[in-house]
């Protein structure tokens, strides 16, 4: 799993090197970051079936910090559907 995420963020890296004089780094300089997380999304939907996670055979998920290490709150919302 670990070496599935690295290089997920390995080729965010590529894509989106950081100080490759974005137009936002004059703002904060991490325009990567927010590029990135453009790219990957901030919330996710996952079904759960019976009470448990339903993912596919290889699907797995996994925290990505993009910008500064930092204190963060992962928010869990559950909707039941009938």
């Amino acid at each position: 799993m670990r070496e599935y995420s690295e290089d997920i963020l390995n080729l965010l890296d590529r894509f989106l090197p950081a100080g490759a004089g974005y137009n936002h780094d004059r703002i904060d300089n991490n325009a990567d970051s927010h590029l990135k997380a453009v790219l990957i999304g901030v919330s996710k939907t996952l079904p759960v079936v019976q009470g448990k996670l339903k993912l596919g055979t290889w699907q797995s998920i996994f925290l990505a910090e993009l910008d500064v290490p930092g204190h963060r709150a992962v928010n869990l919302t559950i909707l039941k559907i009938e």
